[in-house]
């Protein structure tokens, strides 16, 4: 178990959800911890049930300068976790241009741009620990998942390269790729969602990850094994099984 007493974690995209429980978590630890959102109203209140110090910071990851005034305005911190996305369910035959950009723009860009303001900082100071959320659906394209299983696997790639370049450098980098958690993203999904986990269950796997040593996590566990394996198989095979022509 890490020592989270007086360190100070930045979590954008968390007031709801995955986000606030883990904020919970990580508030109970000991951290100090600020939230980050674009609904201020909804931070401020998100903030208030935590039981440690906490803030709110409002932020618009899809706005450069609304994230360099954010990242201004909190100061150096010990870690960030970035949690925002958003999610249509989108088709190719029903490609909605404007969502599927915000998916890209929040969901990958947007970590880009919260990363960019305060990783120089971590690396010229030779400490800090980032943590990026991924999902399962970034394995390999899914069907009915255009621009978030792209934005998806954007992220986790991003991790990846983080983790190869900040070996050794006191820069602590992790990825979190969680299967499908009841959030009102999910409840726009009209399909079965096998191992649909709630909120509290996603974030004690990832607040036990980031407690950890390891680089990445998938969970649930089992539900991980098929996407992960789903790497493996030729593109015929693959297609056949979870994208059959109609």
């Amino acid at each position: 178990m890490k020592d989270w007493t007086g360190k100070r974690y930045w979590l954008v995209g968390a007031s709801e959800g995955l986000g606030l429980a883990l904020a919970q978590m990580i508030s109970r630890a000991g951290a100090e911890v600020i939230l980050s959102a674009r609904s201020e109203d909804r931070l401020n209140a998100a903030a208030a049930t935590l039981p440690g110090k906490a803030s709110a910071v409002a932020c618009d990851v899809a706005d450069l300068a609304s994230v360099q005034e954010a990242a201004a305005q909190i100061g150096p911190v010990d870690g960030v976790v970035y949690l925002a996305g958003v999610y249509w369910p989108t088709k190719a035959q029903d490609w909605n241009a404007e969502q599927v950009e915000a998916m890209c723009d929040v969901n990958f860009t947007g970590c880009a741009r919260v990363i960019g303001a305060v990783l120089p900082d971590m690396v010229a100071r030779g400490a800090g620990h980032v943590v990026i959320t991924g999902s399962l659906s970034g394995f390999r394209g899914l069907p009915g998942s255009i621009g978030y299983t792209a934005s998806k696997a954007g992220v986790m790639s991003l991790a990846e390269c983080l983790y190869a370049d900040l070996r050794g450098s006191g820069v602590e980098v992790q990825v979190a790729n969680p299967g499908f958690i009841r959030t009102r993203l999910t409840d726009k999904n009209e399909f079965s969602m096998p191992f649909l986990m709630e909120p509290e269950e996603a974030a004690r796997e990832m607040f036990e990850h980031m407690n950890s040593d390891s680089f990445k996590k998938s969970f649930p566990l089992v539900f991980s094994w098929l996407f992960r394996a789903a790497q493996f198989l030729p593109d015929w095979a693959y297609y056949r099984l979870f994208a059959p022509r109609k």
